[in-house]
């Protein structure tokens, strides 16, 4: 009855998608495959998952307990910038990081244009029908949101989320993290050149398909 009660094993309960393998649970949360090995084993020894044709809950409201505990616990303790970048994998709706967070990710946390700790916006895109239900989502941990960033002094903590609402959404996974794909990313990076440069250059080295020739602007 006492299994579910650290850090890791709450990380791993609202994680967890129908079908994830471990490596994947384990890389959402930013954590080690043999750690998060561990705690599944227990867990599927309590009768808490099953791993037939991939990891699954046996049983949902685990789930939800387990997001009343977080947001309760957020009271007291609210959620440190890296820890903003895991609480999206807890809300069950499809999301992947866009603008200057989807060069944070595919240059894999390499580049990162100055953002100042106390005025820190995460920018997520996210279907159009789920915008009320993630700005929900993020008001259980008093992270406000906004379609535009908000000046830092209308703000009374240093996160925030810049949501954007699209049609749809195409993701692909970089280190556990749902992102827009690396051509978006590239031309996002070219439109606003003079903060980008270096995080071109970075790109061009980590992935052959990015031309960085044919992608920068001339000075």
């Amino acid at each position: 009855m006492y299994e579910v009660c650290g850090e890791k094993e709450l990380k791993v309960i609202l994680a967890l998608d129908p079908g994830d393998s471990i490596s994947g649970v384990a890389r959402k949360i930013d954590e080690n495959r043999e750690t998060i090995r561990r705690v599944v084993n227990r867990f599927e020894e309590a009768g808490y998952v099953a791993g037939n044709d991939g990891l699954h809950l046996i049983d949902q409201t685990l789930r939800d307990a387990g997001l009343e505990f977080l947001t309760a616990s957020a009271d007291i303790s609210p959620p440190s910038i890296s820890e903003a970048y895991v609480l999206p994998q807890f809300a069950g709706m499809e999301y992947a990081y866009t603008g200057i967070d989807a060069v944070y990710v595919w240059t894999r946390g390499g580049y990162q244009v100055a953002r100042d700790p106390e005025d820190y916006p995460l920018f997520i895109a996210v279907h159009e029908p789920d915008l009320d239900a993630w700005t929900a989502f993020f008001d259980r941990f008093e992270i406000p949101t906004a379609e535009e960033r908000l000046p830092a002094a209308d703000l009374d903590g240093s996160i925030q989320v810049v949501l954007k609402p699209r049609p749809q959404i195409e993701a692909e996974m970089v280190d556990g993290r749902p992102v827009i794909p690396l051509e978006e990313t590239v031309a996002f990076a070219n439109e606003h050149y003079a903060h980008f440069q270096s995080a071109l250059d970075m790109l061009g080295r980590m992935y052959d398909s990015v031309d960085t020739d044919a992608n920068y602007r001339p000075n």
